[in-house]
């Protein structure tokens, strides 16, 4: 199977060329991506556990998905894709804000991405890939903050920074 490939793009969003997503990794290339947000009615965010075999960030709790676009494909598009590769559903999304993040890992990897949030909502119960997601569960925006003070070690990098400095662009019940 041939390796997934990353688009590479400068700090506004330009493409500048493509790369297997490992070599980018390891070169902390800058690369465009996406982190989708789903709600349901009651304002609660669905989480997922990454699963445990992951190259980078197993186990730790995180956004509904996450992951590269592919040459030629939008980001929403991109979004619904993986939502059902990884989750097993597809809502609409919307495109909110995008931002730059660096974060090295302790197995040499560094994720360096100009990321795309985007937002859905659902209702019903998700349907894992258990190859990609090890657990799920609904939790409020007060209830992560409150959990992420004290329990910070379980949450992903990226998830941390957009909660950190993105909090208003999820906050749907604003």
């Amino acid at each position: 199977m041939k390796e997934e490939q990353v688009i590479l793009v400068d700090e506004h969003d330009n493409a500048i060329g493509l790369m297997p997503k490992m070599e980018a990794h390891e070169k902390a290339l800058l690369h465009r991506a996406f982190s989708v947000f789903i709600f349901n009615s009651r304002n609660e965010l669905m989480l997922q556990q990454r699963a445990l075999h992951k190259y980078h960030s197993p186990g730790l709790w995180t956004n509904t998905c996450c992951s590269h676009q592919r040459d030629g494909e939008s980001n929403v598009e991109a979004g619904k894709r993986r939502l059902m590769e990884e989750m097993g559903f597809v809502t609409e999304l919307e495109e909110t804000t995008s931002f730059i993040y660096k974060a090295p890992f302790d197995n040499g990897l560094t994720e360096h991405e100009l990321d795309h949030i985007l937002i859905g909502y659902y209702e019903d119960t998700p349907n894992l890939n258990k190859d990609e997601v090890a657990d799920w569960k609904w939790m409020t925006l007060e209830d992560i903050k409150a959990d992420m003070s004290v329990n910070s070690k379980i949450y992903t990098a990226w998830f941390k920074i957009i909660f950190d400095e993105f909090y208003e662009f999820i906050n749907v019940n604003q």
